[in-house]
């Protein structure tokens, strides 16, 4: 069974419909510049494994659709590039200190599940949205993961 993730992203920077107009809907995941989620997308997140896209830092944030891991987790290319907004002057191709993974898109919702949505729903209070809201990637259990899709369900067209 895959894991389950949300992977936050500001919608100026890298949105869902940026993702969706990716060549075969595909796109890099990279950027990431904190250490625990790192060590999440090195160490944890798989092959197959489905992310919520969480739009940030906007008017109306919140998870707006899913995308599957289409890769292993891979050296940030950005750390070495010295012009990039991402480089890092400490890595090396023989020792990197960050990762990227592709995402491939696999849905975007009919309305977005705002953080308030996910509030009101039981047993979702101790999800990492909620207890460490700023990291980019974070893990979601099964149990928030069934909730939060039945919530997308429920508000799709009919």
């Amino acid at each position: 069974m895959p894991g389950h993730w949300l992977f936050k992203s500001e919608p100026g920077e890298y949105s869902i419909a940026d993702l969706a107009r990716e060549p075969r809907k595909t796109g890099r995941w990279d950027g990431i510049r904190n250490y625990q989620a790192r060590n999440f997308l090195r160490d944890e997140v798989k092959l197959n494994d489905l992310a919520f896209f969480y739009h940030s830092s906007c008017k109306q944030p919140g998870i707006v659709g899913i995308a599957k891991i289409v890769s292993a987790p891979y050296p940030d290319p950005g750390q070495f590039l010295p012009d990039g907004p991402y480089f890092d002057s400490k890595a090396t191709p023989a020792a990197p200190r960050w990762y990227s993974v592709d995402l491939q898109h696999v849905e975007t919702f009919a309305t977005v599940i705002t953080p308030g949505d996910m509030r009101n729903l039981d047993g979702l209070e101790n999800m990492y949205l909620f207890k460490q809201g700023r990291l980019s990637i974070q893990p979601v259990n099964d149990q928030e993961w069934q909730q939060i899709m039945a919530l997308a369900k429920s508000r799709a067209p009919r």
